[in-house]
C-alpha cells in the first residue's frame, strides 16, 4: 500500500485555521465565565456588606422585606419554635426558648463571614482567568480567600495576578473592619439587653411574679401618694421609650429571655398597658395625665416593634378579661385605696383602651412563644424575691408557700 503523500498548503492552513477557530472559542467561553464568576462575587459580597450595615449599623427599622438578615430569623425562628414546642415541661421549653437568641447571632455572623469568604473566593476565580477553574484552583482559592478575610497572614498561598492581590488587599481590610464591628456590636447588644432586665425586676416587687395590672395598681403608694404614682408611670414611661429605641436598632434583642420563667419584655410591656387603661377608664386619686403620657409610648413600643414581626392581624384572639376575671380583678382592687367604679360606661372606655393594643400583644406572644401577663392572678402567688431554696430550714417563708419552677 502506497504511503500517504504530503497535505497540500491549502488543506494544512485551512486545519489551522479550524484550530485556532477553536481555541478562540474557548478562549471567550472561559472569559465569559469568568466575566459571570466575577459578576456573581461582587454580588454576593454587596449583599452581605449591605445587610450587615443596616443590621449593625442602621438604628432604625428597615422595611424592606427582601433582606438576608429577615430571612435567616424567619426560617431558623420557625424551626426553633416548632422544637420547643415539643417540649412539654413549661421550664425545660423556656430554657430551650432562652438559647436562640445568642446562638442566633453567632450563627448570624458565621453566615456573614461564610457569604464574605465565598464572595472573595469567586472573585479570586475570576482573577485567575482560565487558570482560575482548572481542578484543584477551587480549594486552593478558597483557602486563600479564608486566610484573607481573618488576617492570619500565614502567606502560604498568594495571588498570582494583580487583580488577585487588589481583592486580597481589599478582603483583609473587610474582614479586619467586620471583626472590629462585631467585636463593638456585642457589648452593645449586651448593655441594652441588662438596663431591659434591670426595670424589669424592679417590677417584681411592684407588680407581682409575673407582673399584672391588678398588683401594680394596688401595691400604688395609697392616700397622698399622688405624686409618688405619677413619678412611677413616669419611670414606666421612659423604660418603654428606651425598649422601643432598643428594639427598633437591635430586633435581635426580642428572642433574649429573661433571667426568671415568669417575667418577660412583653409581659411587662402588657401589664403597664392594662393598669394605665385602668387608670384612663377613670380610677379617683390616681395620675390621669402622666398615666395617658404613659399608656401613649407603651402602645406606640408595642405597635412598632408587632410590625417588625408580625405583619398579619390574627382574625381571632381570645379575650383576657373576661367577665369572671374581671370579677377577681374588682375583687383585689375592692380592699384598695383604687376599687374600679362599678358601672357599665367604666367597662366600656376599659374594653376601647384595650382594642388598642390587646390584637398586637396577643399576636406578638403568639409568634414569640411568650406568656402574656395576666390581669390577676388566678390565686395567691409568691413574688420572685420572696422565694429561696433554704426558706423552708431557715423558716423565713411561711410554711404554706412552696417554690414553683416558674422562678429560674
Amino acid at each position: 500500500m502506497a504511503a500517504p503523500g504530503p497535505l497540500a498548503p491549502e488543506t494544512v492552513g485551512a486545519i489551522l485555521r479550524l484550530d485556532s477557530e477553536a481555541r478562540t472559542g474557548e478562549s471567550v467561553a472561559m472569559d465569559l465565565l469568568a466575566v459571570v464568576t466575577a459578576i456573581v462575587g461582587t454580588a454576593v459580597v454587596a449583599v452581605i456588606l449591605w445587610d450587615a450595615f443596616e443590621t449593625i449599623l442602621v438604628p432604625r427599622r428597615i422595611g424592606r422585606r427582601v433582606r438576608l438578615t429577615r430571612y435567616f430569623y424567619l426560617i431558623t425562628w420557625r424551626l426553633w419554635r416548632a422544637l420547643a414546642r415539643r417540649i412539654r415541661k413549661p421550664s425545660r421549653r423556656e430554657a430551650v426558648l432562652g438559647f436562640y437568641g445568642p446562638l442566633s447571632l453567632l450563627l448570624l455572623l458565621a453566615c456573614w463571614a461564610a457569604g464574605m469568604v465565598l464572595g472573595f473566593t469567586l472573585l479570586q476565580m475570576a482573577a485567575l482567568g482560565a487558570d482560575g477553574f482548572a481542578p484543584g484552583e477551587w480549594t486552593r482559592a478558597l483557602y486563600m480567600s479564608g486566610e484573607t478575610f481573618f488576617t492570619l497572614g500565614f502567606g502560604d498561598v498568594t495571588p498570582a495576578t494583580g487583580a488577585g492581590r487588589l481583592c486580597s488587599v481589599l478582603e483583609a481590610g473587610m474582614g479586619f473592619g467586620f471583626l472590629g464591628t462585631v467585636v463593638g456590636y456585642l457589648p452593645t447588644m449586651y448593655a441594652a439587653f441588662s438596663q431591659r432586665e434591670i426595670e424589669i425586676s424592679l417590677l417584681d416587687a411592684r407588680a407581682g411574679s409575673p407582673p399584672t395590672a391588678a398588683e401594680f395598681i394596688a401595691r400604688l403608694p395609697r392616700d397622698g401618694g399622688g405624686a409618688l404614682s405619677a413619678q412611677l408611670l413616669r419611670d414606666w414611661e421612659r423604660w418603654s421609650a428606651q425598649l422601643l429605641e432598643t428594639h427598633i436598632s437591635y430586633p435581635q434583642l426580642a428572642y433574649y429571655r429573661s433571667q426568671h420563667l415568669n417575667q418577660s419584655w412583653l409581659a411587662t410591656l402588657t401589664a403597664i398597658l392594662d393598669s394605665s387603661a385602668l387608670i384612663l377608664a377613670g380610677v379617683d386619686s390616681l395620675p390621669e395625665h402622666q398615666a395617658r403620657l404613659t399608656f401613649a409610648m407603651a402602645r406606640h413600643a408595642m405597635v412598632d416593634i408587632t410590625q417588625v414581626f408580625v405583619t398579619r392581624r390574627p382574625e381571632s384572639f381570645p379575650d383576657r378579661l373576661e367577665p369572671e376575671r374581671l370579677r377577681r380583678l374588682r375583687e383585689r382592687l375592692a380592699n384598695s385605696s383604687y376599687a374600679l367604679p362599678a358601672s357599665a360606661e367604666y367597662e366600656q372606655r376599659l374594653d376601647a383602651l384595650r382594642l388598642t393594643y390587646e390584637p398586637y400583644a396577643q399576636a406578638l406572644a403568639a409568634y414569640l412563644l411568650f406568656d402574656l401577663a395576666p390581669w390577676v392572678h388566678d390565686g395567691e402567688r409568691r413574688d420572685n424575691w420572696r422565694g429561696g431554696p433554704w426558706d423552708k430550714v431557715v423558716a423565713t417563708a411561711p410554711a404554706t408557700h412552696r417554690a414553683s419552677e416558674d422562678h429560674f
